[in-house]
């Protein structure tokens, strides 16, 4: 490791940020510490952007090229059930998916640059909040994100289980999906459960209405894409000799581009509006877009790859990895300008992401460091970092 001080120091930032988590447009105190570390290292700061994001800039040199560098700032409500040196000190809340160690990562991507004289031209680090809801990149780019702070691409990235310790894993094109809620309202007519024939059954209706939904995926869309529908709530109004009047139907959707998005909207409406008629039923359908999918643009992939080898070796990258079905609302930054994001290796045995026992790899934090210094210095044309 070249820096041991730096590495130290990073491993503190991380504890303190574990033990202060807070949620979505609330992180009060995790925007107060970071802004005090990024006018320490002599960035400019900028606070409140989307609520409370923080952007700290760098600027040397001529040149008017500009780069972005991204973490995610809010922890989740969840009560922390391990217990290290550090624990959460806000009851109920926890880091449990690693933006702790997101946030260090880039605090130390920051304190590498500030030492670079040899910087030519801008990096901005932001720290987004309200990740977890998918409302907070939104947020930033509607108070002026890209037009306050100009960039030409924007990179992040997230810790991942599963992955092998250290391993950097990619791909150009949708990596993370979109993530689309539906709510479906069944009006029947309610009747006693010896008398079925007096009523509109909304259970009947609604239990066709499932599994005609899973014909989307396996007759609308071609094979060759990838989607998924999942009804995962079940709400009736009935009782133990009661058919119901109504049930509402809850779940999501995750696919990889706009035009699938539109497909699985545009079939569940016209099955819901279909089966409840073919009953006599009344019926209401809400379809919302929450994340949008995550699609790396081609032109990034090959910089990714030699910063990442550059910090970890050739053989620990791989820049065609598996897509997955999760979500991740930095896909609204990539919808504006270009960028990657890609997956390092927590460890094949790590416990999974939101687990109340999740404790953040410190062994990732100088290599995340590296890496996103390395790549922002190599897009803006500049050497890697030793």
């Amino acid at each position: 490791m070249s820096d041991p001080i730096l590495a130290s120091e990073i491993i503190g930032w991380r504890h303190h940020l574990h033990e202060i988590p807070e949620t979505g447009f609330e992180e009060y105190q995790t925007s107060d510490y970071l802004a005090e570390k990024l006018a320490s290292f002599g960035l400019q700061v900028t606070r409140g952007i989307g609520g409370t994001g923080v952007v700290g800039t760098l600027r040397r040199g001529t040149q008017a090229r500009a780069i972005g560098l991204r973490a995610d700032m809010d922890a989740l409500a969840i009560a922390e059930a391990g217990r290290p040196s550090y624990a959460s000190k806000h009851e109920g809340r926890m880091h449990a998916c690693g933006h702790d160690g997101h946030m260090a990562i880039l605090l130390g991507a920051a304190r590498l640059l500030s030492r670079r004289e040899d910087l030519d031209g801008t990096v901005h680090c932001v720290f987004q909040p309200a990740e977890e809801h998918g409302r907070g990149a939104k947020a930033m780019i509607a108070d002026g994100l890209f037009t306050r702070f100009p960039m030409d691409e924007i990179y992040g990235l997230h810790n991942m289980p599963g992955l092998p310790e250290g391993r950097f894993e990619t791909r150009s094109g949708g990596l993370l999906a979109s993530e689309d809620n539906f709510v479906i309202h069944i009006q029947g007519r309610g009747a006693h459960a010896a008398r079925p024939h007096m009523s509109i059954d909304p259970i009947v209706i609604g239990s066709e209405l499932v599994l005609a939904l899973q014909t989307i995926v396996s007759r609308n869309l071609d094979p060759t894409e990838q989607a998924v529908v999942s009804v995962t709530e079940f709400i009736t109004s009935g009782t133990r000799n009661v058919i119901p009047g109504s049930v509402t139907i809850k779940g999501d959707t995750r696919s990889y581009s706009p035009v699938i998005q539109a497909l699985l909207r545009d079939r569940m409406t016209a099955l819901v509006a279909g089966i409840c008629a073919a009953h006599g039923a009344g019926h209401e359908f809400e379809y919302t877009f929450e994340f949008e999918p995550t699609v790396n643009a081609p032109e990034c992939l090959a910089s990714v790859g030699e910063a990442a080898a550059a910090v970890a070796g050739a053989e620990n990258v791989n820049l065609d990895g598996r897509p997955v079905l999760a979500s991740e609302d930095f896909g609204a930054f990539l919808r504006i300008i270009p960028g990657n994001f890609l997956f390092l290796g927590s460890g094949v045995d790590a416990l999974p992401l939101h687990n109340p026992c999740f404790d953040f790899n410190d062994n990732l934090l100088m290599p995340g460091a590296r890496y996103f210094a390395t790549l922002a210095l190599k897009r803006l044309q500049a050497a890697s970092i030793p």
